[in-house]
């Protein structure tokens, strides 16, 4: 609108001037070089505009030609540009949708046509990536290194190849020379990270991690978190070489993660060796009102050397008020009752959780405490039963690997944090199995009902997987015999007479079951005499026990192997 207005006006100035002009027409004369001009001002200023412009349009006609050449150079790569853009354009887009013929076309007109625009080097990888040319993608990224305006896409590219292949070392170099190309990358450091925790290079990977926080690359609370395990799992490999470096490890880590139950069990484990009892109690029981845990509850119990059992279960009690409403605070009381003997308080503490509660580690334990109560064989198989049937007990579990022990990364793909402890909802290889199969196998071994002898285990106590347990406890009463008592002598130190070395008998009673021969008749009474001591070898007790010359053990009932 502006432009219009200036026009107008400019139009109308002229027109003034040229009708002013012609009102005063006047008479303008020029004498040069013998000639002799005379006219009117008013035609000698049209003449003049008149030269003026021809002027202008000689000179434009001659620049035209002049700069023609270059014109139409301009123009020719204008539309070469043109060209190459569409086909950089359509090449993205059809890598996009799958179309690998398409793209590889559009990579070769781009070539072409923009054979140095990097988006070129771009397309034709992603293209050759797309039809499986995975050594010409290569090629392509390599040579983008040559070039610093290419040298960090062309890393990456490498970066993804050598993940894809599976070549963690590779990977590693690529992702750490782009790190050191462009500090502030925030995929180089990440994928440095991970290559150094998959293949456990702990300081590399504290290094990496301290190089993101200061970039920004990471928040405070991941990066506390992350750096708690990289400690953990330093902590755990020397904890036996050097403890002094793996106790300053593991403090830090509970530090800075205190829900992390595997820094405070290696915490409390050194803090309790060297003597440090109530420190050590501090850290496990932090943990513990966060996280509880089975392992914390064990540590807490044997925190000071030399207790006894009731003195171990007086410990747990504390322990487990600080968090009742875990379901690890009933089971922690009533483990550490039945190692004391205290067989109605375990009932008591498991009570609770009989009804609606029921695990496989509380049936497992009732199994425990009536073998060791009463020693009803029918009881025990009840609850052991119950035990393959009752909801499955949290575990260590890392895409869908359960174990029996924390790791500091996924076995699956090295992820950094992976095992949570859970309820496992459903495995492929059959670990959970293994574990509880192994617990019964434990569990049928030490009870008086179903006891070891010289020879081997009896056949309930040959379990390949929970699902042979009930066809195993499920056997006639027909194989049932008798077997002879056999009298022990017992010495002041626990010592045992005649034998070459004690027989795995059980924990939790002196009773010994003797194996009759495959006829199913009694085997002749050995003459070894040896003593099995009714509680754990650490155990001193709280009052001294009175020996006995000569005790004689109750005859039992035992199954016969085929």
């Amino acid at each position: 609108m502006v432009r219009l207005v200036v026009y107008l006006l400019t139009i109308a100035l002229i027109a003034s001037g040229l009708a002013w002009l012609a009102d005063k027409p006047g008479t303008l004369q020029i004498a040069w070089q013998g000639y002799d001009i005379e006219t009117s001002v008013f035609r000698a200023v049209v003449i003049l505009a008149a030269a003026v412009a021809t002027l202008v349009f000689l000179w434009s006609v001659f620049r035209a030609l002049w700069n023609s050449p270059a014109a139409l150079g301009h123009r020719l790569l204008r539309q070469r540009q043109k060209k190459g853009l569409d086909a950089l354009s359509g090449g993205l887009i059809a890598i996009g949708a799958g179309d690998s013929a398409l793209a590889s076309r559009f990579a070769l007109q781009a070539r072409k046509t923009l054979p140095h625009e990097p988006l070129t080097h771009l397309l034709r990888a992603q293209s050759a990536e797309l039809a499986g040319d995975r050594a010409a993608a290569r090629r392509i990224y390599e040579a983008m290194l040559a070039s610093p305006e290419t040298e960090q896409l062309g890393l990456r590219g490498l970066f993804l190849e050598a993940q894809r292949e599976g070549a963690g070392e590779a990977a590693r170099q690529f992702a750490a020379r782009a790190l050191k190309a462009n500090p502030k990358l925030g995929w180089s450091s990440t994928a440095l990270f991970e290559q150094q925790c998959k293949q456990k290079d702990w300081p590399g990977a504290l290094a990496t991690l301290d190089h993101a926080k200061k970039s920004g690359h990471i928040a405070k609370a991941a990066f506390d978190r992350k750096r708690a395990v990289l400690l953990t799992a330093k902590a755990v490999e020397i904890e036996d070489d050097a403890p002094d470096k793996a106790l300053a490890w593991a403090l830090e880590a509970h530090a800075l993660a205190p829900d992390l139950v595997p820094a405070a069990v290696v915490a409390g484990r050194i803090l309790a060796s060297r003597g440090n009892t109530a420190k050590a109690a501090k850290v496990l029981q932090k943990t513990w009102t966060k996280s509880p845990h089975p392992d914390l509850a064990s540590t807490y119990a044997h925190a000071r050397i030399g207790d006894s059992t009731r003195d171990r279960l007086d410990r747990v009690r504390q322990l487990a008020a600080l968090n009742p409403h875990s379901i690890e605070s009933p089971i922690a009381v009533a483990t550490t009752a039945t190692e004391a003997r205290m067989y109605d308080e375990a009932r008591r503490a498991l009570e609770p959780l009989l009804a609606d509660r029921l695990t496989q580690r509380v049936a497992m334990l009732m199994a425990r405490i009536e073998a060791g109560e009463n020693g009803e064989k029918g009881r025990v198989r009840e609850w052991l039963a119950r035990a393959m049937h009752a909801a499955r007990d949290p575990a260590w579990m890392a895409d869908g690997v359960i174990s029996d022990h924390w790791e500091p990364t996924s076995p699956v793909d090295g992820r950094l944090d992976a095992f949570q402890w859970r309820v496992p909802v459903e495995t492929t290889d059959g670990k959970g199995s293994e574990i509880l199969a192994s617990k019964i196998n434990e569990l049928i071994a030490i009870a008086p009902v179903a006891g070891r002898v010289d020879d081997g285990p009896s056949e309930l106590g040959k379990v390949n997987s929970p699902d042979d347990i009930e066809s195993k406890l499920a056997q006639s009463d027909s194989d049932v015999v008798e077997a002879e008592p056999v009298t022990v002598t017992a010495k002041p130190n626990g010592a045992f007479n005649g034998a070459a070395g004690p027989l795995p008998v059980a924990d939790d009673a002196a009773t010994v079951i003797k194996r009759p021969s495959p006829d199913r008749s009694p085997v002749a009474k050995p003459d070894t005499t040896f003593f099995a001591t009714p509680r754990a070898p650490d155990d001193p007790g709280t009052d001294p026990a009175e020996p006995e010359l000569e005790q004689p053990v109750a005859r039992r009932n035992f199954r016969t192997v085929n």
